[in-house]
């Protein structure tokens, strides 16, 4: 499949910065550490993101955000 046509739903900034904390293998905990949140609100926002893109745990969507470009 050409990753290109492959349509890309609206990720905001935060989105992307917590799929790039997860992806440097930092547990949810200490994503919200470093975005100076609250662990829940960065495991919500985890499952939005997961629901957005159709997938089914983080790591698939960090994948899925690496196989396109976006961290």
């Amino acid at each position: 499949m050409d990753v290109v046509n492959v349509p890309r739903p609206d990720l905001s900034e935060d989105d992307v910065a917590v799929l790039a904390l997860l992806a440097r293998g930092l547990s949810l905990d200490a994503v919200a550490r470093r975005l100076d949140t609250s662990d829940r609100t960065v495991r919500r926002r985890t499952r939005t993101i997961c629901d957005r893109l159709g997938v089914a745990t983080p790591i698939e969507a960090v994948v899925w955000a690496a196989r396109r470009g976006l961290i």
